[in-house]
């Protein structure tokens, strides 16, 4: 009897010797996981934060190179000079609210946002020039371009009116003319089911923009968001009737093309008269007067022309939502007023008026719609018009 207690007092004194080996060799495999793990995170963190420094030697040299060699790669690569830009950037700082995070600076941030809008930039291009991940890329893009319209109201510019002692040929025929106004189609990327709204006469797939530049190109006044399918004078008829729209003072008008109606405040050229021959001299007050009106109204053709060749994001299909999308033509017509405010010399202009000229051949064509006249409007511009042929005839 007391051997079979010992043995069973042995036996469970094994067991439990057992137990605790095994549950010590548990705790020495656990505290080794552990131990693991956090060296292993210590060395990714390690290896993150080295990967981070190793890539700033290239992002600052793309950015040096972008910026700071020369002016005509700043344009070429940002569509402005060095100056116009370290100009934007502190206009977006103090005005805007753009600040310096802690790896990205304001200067690389607005470079970003120039470069997509100039050169129509993927997010896999980008993030491989500026050596930065695409969510940073797209993340910033669309920071700057919220932080651009807290300028609008210093970008856009007010009408002043053509005084009476004005010498440039174009304009001096119309006193108290405020601007010209006209409508562009451009190209942008919809849903399948609503490629209908937005097809234009032609076929495109594009927005109606209303601009409203002065003799400067500058622009006044821009709308963007109409479907390409919406006549010009629908377009107009909606900006006039906004809140915030366009705006046409007593005893002040705009010039614009046949597609609108001449009303009070906006003043079209004579439909169906033409200039005979290849002299393009004028025999009556309506050829003069539509010839030195199509002469003027050249300035708007001229500002979007240069407004597409300046930003090639409007001349291709984006991928961005079509709300973004209104949201950069708004903000690329508010930089052309920057730069032409910040640059007196722009390369892109000159380039513009030599395929141009500075001079509209007029053919007499007007691209006009079925709309009805103000008969005091037209009474008007025929007291204009005879005024004009009756000065011009006797300086001949």
């Amino acid at each position: 009897m007391d051997a079979s207690r010992e043995k069973a007092e042995v036996t469970s004194a094994l067991q439990q010797m057992a137990f605790g080996t095994a549950s010590f060799l548990h705790i020495l495999v656990r505290a080794r996981q552990a131990y693991l793990r956090r060296h292993n995170r210590k060395k990714s963190k390690e290896l993150a934060r080295y990967n981070l420094i190793s890539r700033i030697p290239a992002q600052v040299a793309h950015l040096r190179r972008i910026i700071d060699i020369s002016d005509a790669d700043c344009i070429e690569n940002l569509r402005m000079s060095r100056n116009a830009f370290s100009r934007l950037c502190y206009l977006l700082e103090s005005v805007g609210g753009l600040t310096n995070t802690r790896n990205v600076t304001i200067h690389e941030k607005v470079a970003i946002f120039l470069t997509v809008l100039g050169h129509r930039g993927k997010n896999q291009i980008l993030k491989q020039d500026f050596v930065r991940s695409g969510y940073t890329v797209s993340k910033y893009f669309h920071e700057v371009l919220d932080k651009l319209f807290k300028l609008y109201p210093l970008l856009i510019v007010p009408p002043e009116p053509v005084p009476e002692d004005c010498n440039d040929e174009r304009w001096k025929w119309f006193k108290g003319c405020l601007g010209v106004v006209d409508c562009t189609y451009i190209n942008v990327k919809v849903a399948e089911f609503e490629k209908a709204r937005y097809r234009t006469r032609k076929g495109d797939i594009a927005v109606n923009v209303l601009g409203v530049c002065n003799p400067d190109m500058k622009f006044i006044y821009v709308l963007s968001g109409w479907e390409g399918s919406a006549s010009d004078d629908r377009v107009l008829s909606d900006a006039l009737s906004r809140k915030n729209g366009l705006d046409v003072p007593n005893g002040h008008y705009y010039l614009c093309d046949g597609a609108y109606r001449n009303g009070n405040g906006f003043l079209t050229p004579y439909r169906g008269v033409k200039v005979e021959g290849t002299s393009l001299t004028p025999q009556n007050k309506e050829q003069f007067f539509n010839l030195k009106h199509s002469c003027a109204l050249n300035v708007m053709e001229r500002t979007f022309r240069l407004l597409k060749m300046r930003w090639e994001v409007l001349g291709n299909n984006s991928y961005y939502s079509i709300k973004i999308q209104n949201r950069i033509i708004m903000a690329c017509a508010l930089l052309h007023n920057f730069i032409r405010t910040e640059m007196p010399v722009d390369p892109l202009e000159q380039q513009l008026e030599e395929n141009l000229g500075t001079n509209t051949t007029w053919d007499g064509h007007i691209d006009v719609i079925d709309a009805g006249e103000s008969q005091v409007w037209s009474s008007w511009r025929n007291e204009l018009a005879n005024s004009m042929f009756n000065e011009w005839r006797c300086v001949q």
